[in-house]
């Protein structure tokens, strides 16, 4: 009878400790790997809906610097993370001219942006013309270590154009898989 206690207990140590481990292995991805997120708000529609769920790679940029149309989470302030798309890079002038993004004067594509441009009447505005000396901070170019982000809904999006630049300190990592609702699961390109 004793033997089989002792067994008994033994197993239930190798569950806890199993349990442990795959508690403790959870607990260091989420803190320095991914991590999910809800998108609330409608600032980056068509792109992403309110409601969204997905999964921020908190580890994509221990690796490389963020680059050009990777949508990033990063804290808007102490209470709350925004998401929104990396538009200009250190050291780059940004500006909008009628609908037309320029980074240091050359003209930009903006794939993600080419359904709404098409639904535009001649006389509606996607983006309201800007230049980056207009944005908090008043820089003639993007500062090292930062980056310049807008929403896809540049109608509704509280963005650098509000927020001024963002410092890399600030982001918490990139994004691009929708992993719920079910009906819109996808990776979301540049």
């Amino acid at each position: 009878m004793g033997k089989r206690k002792k067994e008994k207990k033994n197993e239930w140590l190798d569950w806890l400790k199993a349990l442990l481990i795959a508690f403790g292995l959870a607990f260091i991805v989420r803190m320095f790997f991914f991590a999910p997120i809800v998108v609330d708000g409608p600032s980056m529609l068509p792109t992403l809906h309110d409601g969204d769920q997905m999964i921020v790679n908190k580890f994509a940029y221990h690796l490389h610097e963020p680059e050009r149309f990777d949508v990033v989470v990063f804290h808007a302030s102490s209470k709350k993370d925004f998401i929104k798309r990396v538009i200009g890079l250190p050291g780059e002038h940004v500006e909008v001219i009628d609908n037309v993004l320029y980074i240091n004067g050359e003209e930009m594509n903006e794939p993600f942006l080419t359904d709404q441009k098409d639904s535009l009447k001649s006389y509606q505005i996607l983006t309201n013309d800007f230049s980056l000396e207009d944005l908090p901070g008043g820089y003639d170019v993007i500062p090292e270590d930062h980056v310049l982000v807008l929403g896809d809904n540049r109608g509704n999006s509280t963005d650098s154009r509000v927020l001024g630049v963002v410092s890399t300190d600030q982001i918490v990592g990139k994004t691009d898989l929708i992993y719920w609702p079910f009906n819109r699961m996808q990776t979301i390109g540049k």
